[in-house]
């Protein structure tokens, strides 16, 4: 058999979370979604035309994707996935099987509304409604550009959940690895050899020196931090405090998590520390390709002065 499209797995996976309503791993949830669809060893040897993931794990993720974004399901953490009480409502009312039209609303919703409007429908009263699939006037008449551009939008999110997942399992020493080659390819430093990582005992706070110059005149100071709880003030004045000591002038802060709203208050008080949550690491990580490949699409256009008389 050949590996089903990603949207037979949106079924097992939800059932397999009601298995587990206080959240299980990620590749857990995908592997018991293959199992469920009887695929073979071979199916689950079958990888993207990009040869950087097997298909059924990336069906199964865009089945979470589309779950997720139905209100069905959610991310708690980097690679755990967890049913939310609506999922679970769902699976008390369809225990055996979920109707063909219920599931074709978890696809048409999860494609034409966004988190915020689902959950707007959700306090509303609306998410008992499954007789008909949601399609927008705007979404059936659409330009192929705009239906272009919110699939590549799509694909970003998708790509950036992926990476977080990926650097939440990966050594802090790897990952303090990840963020200089970002730096680098940002444009700082003249060379890689520029970019140094100093962390270990006794850094001081210090993950990475950049020289923004050959004779290392000025340079920025680095501290890195994969972490899944929100970073807090008193780790960037820590950070501060390492900075006061090099004499340094610039700082970057960069986490896989989130910083609370008093760490942000801190860093924009003292003027020189830079910020970088895990959402804006992993779309810089897209837009500089660190550990992401990018493939070209040629859109065809008319060039209307060619056919100028």
């Amino acid at each position: 058999m050949s590996v089903p499209t990603y949207d037979k797995f949106i079924e097992p996976v939800l059932r397999y979370l009601a298995l587990h309503p206080d959240g299980v791993a990620a590749f857990d949830a995908r592997d018991a979604a293959a199992n469920a669809l009887g695929l073979t060893e071979e199916d689950r040897l079958l990888v993207l035309p990009s040869g950087r993931q097997l298909v059924y794990r990336n069906r199964a993720g865009w089945a979470h994707d589309r779950l997720k974004r139905a209100g069905l399901s959610s991310a708690p953490q980097w690679g755990v996935w967890k049913i939310t009480p609506e999922g679970r409502q769902l699976i008390a009312e369809y225990p055996r099987t979920l109707p063909e039209p219920v599931l074709e609303r978890i696809t048409s919703v999860a494609l034409d509304k966004t988190l915020e409007e689902l959950a707007a429908d959700r306090a509303a009263g609306n998410a008992g409604e499954t007789s008909q699939p949601v399609v927008s006037a705007e979404a059936a008449t659409v330009s192929p550009e705009e239906r272009l551009g919110s699939a590549l939008e799509e694909m970003r999110g998708t790509v950036a959940a992926e990476i977080l997942d990926l650097l939440g399992r990966v050594s802090p020493t790897y990952f303090e690895a990840v963020v200089l080659d970002v730096l680098h390819k940002m444009g700082y430093g003249t060379s890689r050899s520029d970019v140094q990582r100093v962390g270990g005992s006794g850094d001081g706070g210090i993950d990475g020196v950049i020289s923004l110059d050959r004779l290392g005149l000025e340079k920025v100071y680095v501290q890195a931090k994969r972490w899944q709880s929100a970073v807090g003030r008193p780790e960037i004045q820590g950070f501060f405090g390492a900075l006061a000591g090099q004499r340094a002038n610039k700082g970057v802060f960069i986490t896989t998590s989130t910083f609370t709203q008093q760490a942000l208050d801190f860093a924009k008080s003292v003027e020189r520390i830079v910020l970088v949550d895990g959402k804006r690491l992993a779309q810089l990580m897209i837009d500089h390709e660190v550990g992401v490949t990018s493939r070209t699409v040629r859109i065809p256009r008319i060039d209307s002065d060619y056919f100028e008389e």
